[in-house]
């Protein structure tokens, strides 16, 4: 056996090994690399999957369209409605107070001009003429009644007829709506829907989800026309 020749064959061997070996290391750091990497918007495949198996899956659920975020309208109800410690039947109140002889047609409570809350009502004689009544919805204070420019003679002749057939009261109509849905009446007003009857419109808000839920109550008998809720 030629020991020179067998030492060179094993000599070649190891160094063969020893090549093979370096050649995976290569492949294993550059495929580490290759997994590693990813494009700005989470393109690559080992970069955005690492996150969200670390977190649990938080990620996701911190996402902006998590249904558990409220609208505008109901930031906007949160907002107001915890602030106005004047009711709208004590809105009204101050509103018919302020112009004599008149009876309740609206009230609503909106953001006023300086931020905060107030009752926008609108009150009117038994002829029709209707005035505007701006009412603090924190201290109940009256600003002085607008007389309605824009009504005309056939306006007058309209709402005189709704208050004259217009049995229930703005009271007993916000009643029969809190009775239906526990909450807080936003808004109340007297209207004819779109077979020509008589209704007071109320708006009930529910402070666990600041939903809007609207009664068209028959202003005759109280009967319960039409129920639509608000989700936006």
């Amino acid at each position: 056996m030629d020991t020179k020749r067998s030492g060179t064959l094993a000599y070649g061997n190891r160094a063969a090994r020893l090549r093979a070996a370096g050649l995976l290391c290569a492949v294993a750091v550059a495929g580490a690399l290759v997994t590693g990497c990813g494009d700005d918007n989470g393109g690559g495949g080992g970069g955005s999957a690492s996150p969200k198996a670390s977190d649990g899956g938080k990620s996701a659920a911190a996402s902006p369209t998590t249904s558990g975020k409220l609208t505008e309208d109901q930031t906007e109800r949160k907002a107001l409605i915890p602030k106005a410690k004047i009711t709208y039947d004590k809105a009204l109140s101050a509103a018919t107070g302020a112009v004599s002889g008149s009876k309740p047609v609206s009230a609503e409570l909106k953001r006023g001009m300086n931020g905060k809350p107030v009752w926008e009502t609108e009150v009117a004689t038994t002829d029709g003429t209707k005035s505007m009544v701006t009412v603090d919805a924190a201290s109940g204070k009256a600003a002085k009644p607008r007389t309605d420019s824009d009504e005309d003679a056939d306006d007058k002749a309209k709402l005189a007829g709704w208050l004259k057939k217009a049995k229930v009261t703005a009271q007993q109509a916000a009643q029969v709506a809190t009775d239906k849905k526990k909450g807080t009446v936003s808004s109340v007003e007297l209207d004819d829907n779109d077979q020509g009857k008589e209704i007071w419109s109320v708006d009930v808000v529910t402070k666990n989800d600041w939903n809007k839920t609207t009664y068209d109550i028959d202003a005759s008998n109280k009967k319960v026309l039409r129920t639509h809720v608000d989700r936006d």
